[in-house]
């Protein structure tokens, strides 16, 4: 029986490239990020920079706070990806995460590392941090493409992320779904939960 699909189911098939919805920037913008930048992971001595960087990105009843930023970069600076700017070599901005066998984000992923399992085939994003100055020139895009890429290949297969209401749509432009509200009450705050997978 050769049923016609509807047109949503038709739309449903599609990748989020052919629906338009995965935002793919033009190659010579990549390729000017790629020179101005290092994509790395970051360094023990680099935790004060990245302290630094999540009070200047978030407020303070959502910032990663000064010790638990530090646990983060010395337990697992795996699964902490900094862009340094070649220009001064400092970090420009940054993502950071947790691997967990977990299938949902809870607000104990921000402070205790110990939730940290190396096993673990999902990553729980704790914070996509990009300074002022480096914003709106594809950078966090970068980032987030770099983190996918490295955590595809070590055998990951899902990275989750919390996020407000304003930032769903960006997310979704990177190749992230929306699953609606989370059970995340962190900073006092509403947040979607949002999945990627890889």
């Amino acid at each position: 029986m050769n049923e016609k699909k509807s047109r949503a189911e038709a739309i449903e098939e599609l990748s989020l490239e052919e629906q338009g919805l995965l935002f793919q920037p033009n190659k010579s913008k990549i390729k000017d990020i790629l020179e101005r930048f290092e994509f790395r992971n970051i360094l023990p001595e680099e935790s004060d920079q990245a302290i630094a960087i999540e009070q200047t990105c978030f407020p303070p009843n959502e910032a990663c706070s000064p010790r638990a930023m530090t646990d983060r970069v010395n337990t697992v600076p795996e699964l902490f990806l900094v862009a340094i700017d070649k220009s001064d070599g400092k970090i420009a901005g940054f993502l950071n995460g947790v691997a967990t066998k977990e299938c949902r984000f809870r607000d104990e992923f921000f402070t205790d590392i110990s939730l940290h399992n190396p096993e673990g085939k999902h990553v729980m994003l704790l914070g996509l941090d990009v300074l002022p100055e480096y914003r709106k020139q594809g950078l966090a895009r970068e980032i987030v493409s770099q983190y996918c890429r490295r955590e595809r290949e070590k055998g990951r297969t899902m990275l989750y992320l919390t996020c407000l209401a304003n930032k769903v749509r960006m997310y979704k432009k990177f190749g992230f779904e929306d699953r609606g509200i989370a059970d995340s009450t962190w900073g006092g705050e509403e947040w979607h939960e949002m999945t990627c997978v890889l």
